[in-house]
């Protein structure tokens, strides 16, 4: 008899989602989609119910990835235009010319792989599982809160008449949380330019150790735009600056999944509790969902930052400066040929220093915003290290984490500069003094052997070097 009861329940319960899902419920469906930041026109309002529906049944958490990829795909496509054979054409002369120019501004080889020229939906589309990648903790730490927010508001008695309520809200909970990534994700493949215009490498490459290098041609074309550069100026500069990044990251291995490590290692951090669900809910006026929509994008849900976090904040923030500077030295003397290079990079400074494209989509993301805040010095340090020790010996210190310089070397490079100049050491000579040094202890007595006595001037205890 308890189980009919409690299969009642639930069925009763899946009835009442359903016809909520369905429009037959209190509130509108279209303020849902307008509370979890998404249009709200009756055909994404159709298709929001439709996936919310198939949650239920699915019992998934997390993100969807592949409903994330198909959102974020359809978003970008939105106002899409194809362009020309003669505007690709020229990209592609710009990426070959920005080859050469960088060979002697940088000892760090050639890319292997062709560089690309992709559409705004093929980047969203192929980005996507490093989004989700970022993403996920932040969405399993939302699906604990609605839990535990469920878990604390239902009376004990009626618990078990929820039967799996909370599996659906986890469920709920993942698809919306990953049609909003999509919605991100789609929204940003509108803003950027090329594969490494974040920061990050997210195009896939041919293997883990390969990077893919791509310019987007109609978001280079609304780049160039109300400048007072020439188009093929703007393709240069543009394309060395990608080339650039991608080298690097191809260069220094380990780089890119340090930095992805560093960010979800910081994501993992996050702990999303039930009040800030209960507090955002109990604000949330049906009439105006705006407010709902604004809390959900602009990481009110994120809890402050906790000590270990600001200290890895403060680690990921110098690494992404000296990523950004280091490009911003090589682009500089690869375009020094360019008469309006100067305008080309202020243009970037300018847009970077207003957000830039990733900061809107990491901050509603991984609550983490990732402006390089010290580029400028940065930028500096590297110039300083490319003047005193030439462009060879600079880019050896992307060779290995360990040689990677710290905040205090932005600061100060002279460390840097000196050990440079010293040399590496001879590990020949090394081993032949340490050889003579083994040999001559060999020849002296044991300190305490039978029949032996300190001599005058001998230390009584072991000698610690």
């Amino acid at each position: 008899m308890a189980d009919d009861s409690l299969g009642g329940a639930e069925d009763e319960f899946r009835e009442m989602m359903r016809r909520f899902l369905a429009g037959e419920g209190d509130i509108d469906p279209a303020r849902l989609a307008g509370a979890a930041g998404l249009p709200a026109d009756p055909a994404m309002v159709a298709r929001l119910m439709g996936q919310l529906q198939r949650a239920m049944s699915a019992q998934t958490e997390g993100i969807d990835e592949k409903l994330a990829r198909e959102e974020a795909g359809r978003i970008a496509a939105t106002g899409a235009v194809t362009p020309t054979a003669a505007e690709l054409e020229a990209l592609r002369q710009s990426l070959h010319v920005a080859a050469l120019w960088l060979d002697e501004a940088t000892s760090i080889t050639q890319l292997t792989a062709e560089p690309s020229l992709i559409s705004r939906a093929d980047w969203a589309r192929q980005t996507l599982p490093v989004w989700s990648q970022l993403a996920e903790p932040v969405a399993l730490s939302i699906a604990d809160a609605l839990t535990q927010a469920l878990d604390t508001q239902v009376p004990e008695e009626l618990k078990a008449m929820m039967g799996d309520a909370t599996g659906m809200m986890r469920s709920l909970g993942g698809t919306l949380f990953t049609l909003q990534l999509g919605h991100v994700v789609g929204q940003l493949a509108a803003e950027v330019v090329s594969g490494g215009d974040i920061g990050i490498p997210l195009l896939p490459g041919r293997d883990d150790h390969d990077v893919q290098a791509a310019l987007l041609p109609q978001n280079v074309a609304a780049f160039a735009q109300g400048l007072d550069i020439p188009l093929d100026q703007v393709h240069l500069y543009l394309s060395v600056r990608e080339l650039a990044h991608a080298r690097l990251f191809r260069h220094a291995r380990w780089l890119r999944a340090h930095l992805i490590s560093a960010i979800t290692d910081y994501a993992h951090g996050i702990s999303i509790d039930a009040s800030s669900i209960e507090s955002v809910a109990a604000d949330f006026d049906p009439a105006n969902p705006e407010s709902l929509r604004e809390a959900l994008t602009s990481g009110a849900l994120i809890p402050p930052k906790t000590e270990s976090q600001l200290a890895a904040l403060a680690r990921l923030e110098t690494t992404l400066a000296l990523i950004e500077g280091w490009v911003d030295v090589v682009t500089a003397d690869a375009t020094a040929r360019l008469p309006r290079a100067d305008a080309a990079a202020e243009t970037v400074r300018r847009r970077r220093a207003a957000g830039g494209p990733a900061e809107s989509a990491f901050a509603t993301l991984v609550g983490l915003e990732l402006r390089p805040r010290r580029l400028r010095e940065a930028a500096a340090f590297w110039r300083a290290i490319t003047d005193a020790v030439g462009a060879a010996a600079r880019d050896d210190l992307w060779g290995h984490p360990d040689l990677l310089p710290t905040a205090e070397d932005i600061d100060d490079p002279s460390r840097i500069i000196a050990g440079i100049q010293a040399g590496p050491v001879d590990d020949d000579a090394f081993d032949q003094a340490l050889s003579e040094l083994l040999a001559g202890e060999g020849d002296r007595p044991v300190e305490g052997a039978p029949g032996e006595e300190p001599t005058e001037g001998d230390d009584e205890g072991p000698v610690h070097n």
